[in-house]
């Protein structure tokens, strides 16, 4: 990557982060996921005690930590390490999906296309830096909203129950392998439709079908047919990056002078 290409992602990141409109979008989807549900959750579990009883059958489901644990304990427990991770997922593909789209279409959107083409950047150079732009946004929200869950989350659980409870493998697959993954998915996906697409609320359409794997995830966690545990993210994850290869050759293939100036 040279500095034209660097010039070109702080100036995409510095659009997004301008935008309020867009900005709001990327903001409120990690409130509600990262910080809203978790502590509602929490919360209702420990001020709510007949509440608890809803659980019991997801307890009897999931695999109940080791360790001597109260019955708050253990569904916190379980909601911190079986739950939100699924939930978690919808981040980075909501993030990298905004920021892809506003980057591509954007250009579109505020007829900067035709003179950002002229610029010394060859089209190959120009597809990595718009790539690069969204994904090291889509991470950066992911991982402030981790930051900011983990924070918001053991706070809440000391004051409540008197312990913390920890993040398990789990987590590290996701923040490490998944999430960067499924990142390029959304950035891949939203690419394909960007080629076509006039506005930004339509090259984001495909990529909100992703949202459907992970609602699966989750109904899957709470009907028992589905345990998430370590080796099925870690599958996952190879998955996601083979299909990120297979998508990411489509999506350049995709990114033409003459499907871009349609």
């Amino acid at each position: 990557m040279n500095i034209k290409q660097l010039a070109l992602i702080k100036k995409d990141i510095r659009s997004i982060t301008s935008n309020k409109q867009v900005l709001m979008v990327m903001l409120m989807v990690p409130l509600a996921l990262a910080i809203v549900l978790p502590s509602m959750i929490a919360l209702v579990t420990v001020l709510v005690p007949d509440s608890t009883s809803d659980f019991q059958k997801l307890l009897e489901m999931l695999p109940v930590p080791a360790g001597e644990y109260n019955q708050e304990q253990m569904i916190l427990g379980l909601m911190l390490n079986k739950i939100m991770p699924a939930f978690f997922l919808v981040i980075p593909v909501m993030a990298s999906s905004v920021m892809a789209a506003s980057s591509f279409v954007g250009e579109k959107e505020k007829h900067t296309l035709e003179t950002l083409l002229y610029s010394p950047l060859s089209l190959k150079q120009l597809f990595q830096s718009k790539i690069l732009a969204g994904f090291s946004v889509g991470m950066m929200v992911s991982y402030i909203s981790f930051a900011a869950m983990m924070l918001v989350l053991e706070i809440e659980m000391f004051f409540l129950t008197g312990s913390v409870i920890m993040p398990d493998l789990s987590w590290l697959i996701i923040m490490l392998l998944i999430a960067p993954a499924i990142s390029i998915v959304a950035i891949a996906v939203t690419v394909r439709g960007s080629a076509k697409a006039q506005t930004m609320e339509e090259a984001q359409q495909r990529a909100v079908f992703l949202i459907f794997p992970i609602l699966a995830l989750v109904i899957g966690q709470f009907t028992g047919i589905i345990l998430v545990n370590a080796w099925l993210l870690l599958g996952l994850g190879i998955v996601l990056a083979v299909l990120d290869v297979l998508l990411m050759r489509g999506a350049a293939r995709k990114f033409t002078y003459e499907k871009l100036l349609k």
